[in-house]
C-alpha cells in the first residue's frame, strides 16, 4: 500500500476516534475540546466599531451639547465676571473648562466600568448621599447646599439625584415580581424620598425636592409599581403640602412663590424687586425674536439678569440665537434623552435598563423644568440647565453619568458582536 494512502487512512481513523470521544463526552455531560476553546474565547471589542464599542451618536450628542454649552456660558458670563472679579472676563469659563476636562475624563473612564458593580454599591451610595446632606447642614452658611473642597464646591443634591436612581434601579431589579405590592414599592418610596426631602427642606433646597420627587416616581413606575399607588401617593402629597403650608413649615418655599406669574405686571415696588430676575429673563426671550441678536450680542446679560451664567442662561441663549437656535438646542437635548433610553432598552439585564432610563430621564426633567422657570410658568426655584449652567460638581456628575450610559451601550454592542 502506498505511504500516502496509509497516512490518509490513519487520519480518517484519528478523526473518527475524535468524533466518537467527543460524542461520549457530550452524552456524559463533559465539555469537549471545542466547547472548552469556545468557552475560553471572550468576545472581542472592535476598536473602530461604534467608537471602540461605544455608541458614537450618543457620544457626539453629549460633546455637542458640552461645546455649545461652554460657548454660551462664556458669552453669558463675561460681563458679570469682568464686573465681579477685577476685570477677569474669563473667570467662569476658565473654571468651567477645567470641570469639563475632568468630567470628560470621568465619562470615558466610566464607559469601561462594569455598571453592574453598582448593584452592590447601591446602598453605600445612598448612605454617602445621606452623609453629604447632613454635612452641608453643619457647614456654616446662609443656604446649606455646598461642601467646599479646595477649588470645587460639591452640591450635595447632585449626589442625591444619582443615589436615588441607582438605589431604585437596584431595588426594583431585585423585587421586580413583587413591585405591585405596596410593601415593595410604596414603602421604600416613602422612606427614601421622605427622608431625603426632609434633609433637603432643612437646607433649604425645594427645587432639589421637586427633581428628586419626579425621579422617584419615574423609577418606581418603570420598576413596575401599580398606577393606583401613584394616585394615592399624589393625594397624600397634596394633603401633606397643605398641612405644611398651614403650619408655616414652607415659609421659604412660599417666599419663592411670591411674584410667580406677575413678572410683567408687578403690583408695587416690592413685587418689582422680587420679580427682577424673571422679568429680565422674559425681556431677553422677547428680544431674541426668530433668529436672535447674534452670538455675544445679548443686552440683558449686562447686569440686568443676576448671575446669567447659572439657572437663567437659556434666556441669554434665546436672546442671542433666537427661537430657531433655541429649538435646535432643545432638539439635541431630546435626541440625547431618546438615544439614552434606546440604548438602555438594549441592555441584557433589568438593572442596566432601569439605570440608563433613570439617568437619561434626569436630563429631560431638568431641561423641561428649567424652561418652565425662565418663562415664569414655574416659580423661580433655581434649576440648572444641563451642560450649560455654570457649576463644577453638577457638570462633573452629569458627564460621569453619561459615561455609565456609554458603559451600558458598550456592553450591549459587545454582546451583539
Amino acid at each position: 500500500m502506498a505511504p500516502n494512502v496509509r497516512v490518509m487512512r490513519q487520519a480518517d481513523l484519528n478523526k473518527l476516534y475524535d468524533e466518537r470521544v467527543a460524542d461520549r463526552r457530550q452524552r456524559a455531560g463533559q465539555p469537549t475540546s471545542d466547547n472548552r476553546r469556545n468557552r475560553r474565547r471572550k468576545p472581542k471589542m472592535k476598536w473602530l466599531e461604534r467608537g471602540m464599542g461605544l455608541d458614537l451618536p450618543f457620544l457626539l450628542l453629549v460633546l455637542t451639547l458640552l461645546i455649545v454649552g461652554m460657548v454660551m456660558m462664556f458669552s453669558a458670563s463675561y460681563p458679570t465676571a469682568y464686573y465681579n472679579h477685577e476685570g477677569d472676563s474669563y473667570f467662569f469659563v476658565r473654571r468651567q473648562l477645567l470641570y469639563a476636562v475632568i468630567g470628560v475624563v470621568a465619562m470615558l473612564g466610566l464607559s469601561f466600568f462594569n455598571y453592574n458593580k453598582l448593584h452592590k454599591l447601591a446602598v453605600p451610595i445612598m448612605l454617602v448621599s445621606y452623609i453629604t446632606l447632613i454635612v452641608v447642614l453643619i457647614v456654616p452658611a446662609k443656604v446649606h447646599r455646598w461642601i467646599d473642597i479646595g477649588p470645587i464646591n460639591i452640591q450635595a443634591s447632585e449626589i442625591t439625584k444619582f443615589a436615588i436612581i441607582v438605589f431604585f434601579a437596584h431595588w426594583a431589579s431585585l423585587y421586580y415580581d413583587k413591585m405591585q405590592y405596596a410593601r415593595y414599592s410604596v414603602a421604600p418610596g416613602i422612606i427614601i424620598f421622605g427622608s431625603t426631602a426632609a434633609l433637603l427642606m432643612l437646607e433649604p433646597h425645594f427645587s432639589g425636592i421637586v427633581i428628586i420627587g419626579i425621579l422617584t416616581v419615574v423609577m418606581l413606575y418603570i420598576g413596575g409599581m401599580k398606577i393606583k399607588w401613584f394616585v394615592y401617593g399624589f393625594v397624600l402629597l397634596v394633603i401633606a403640602i397643605a398641612g405644611a403650608a398651614a403650619t408655616g413649615l414652607l415659609g421659604y418655599a412660599m417666599k419663592r412663590m411670591d411674584g410667580w406669574g406677575q413678572a410683567l405686571t408687578p403690583a408695587d415696588s416690592t413685587m418689582w424687586n422680587l420679580t427682577w430676575q424673571t422679568r429680565n429673563s422674559l425681556y431677553a426671550i422677547g428680544s431674541g425674536g426668530l433668529f436672535g441678536l447674534g452670538l455675544g450680542q445679548s443686552r440683558q446679560k449686562y447686569l440686568y439678569i443676576p448671575e446669567p451664567q447659572n439657572d437663567f442662561i437659556f434666556a441669554v441663549v434665546i436672546e442671542e440665537l433666537g427661537l430657531v437656535g433655541a429649538l435646535i438646542i432643545l432638539l439635541i437635548f431630546a435626541l440625547l434623552v431618546w438615544r439614552g433610553i434606546t440604548l438602555s432598552l438594549r441592555s441584557k439585564d433589568r438593572f442596566g435598563r432601569m439605570l440608563g432610563i433613570g439617568l437619561s430621564s434626569q436630563i429631560g426633567i431638568q431641561v423641561v423644568l428649567n424652561i418652565l422657570v425662565i418663562t415664569d410658568w414655574l416659580p423661580n426655584t433655581g434649576i440648572s440647565l444641563p451642560f450649560f449652567s455654570y457649576g463644577g460638581s453638577s457638570l462633573i456628575m452629569l458627564l460621569a453619568q453619561m459615561g455609565l450610559i456609554l458603559s451600558i451601550s458598550r456592553t450591549a454592542n459587545i454582546e451583539k458582536q
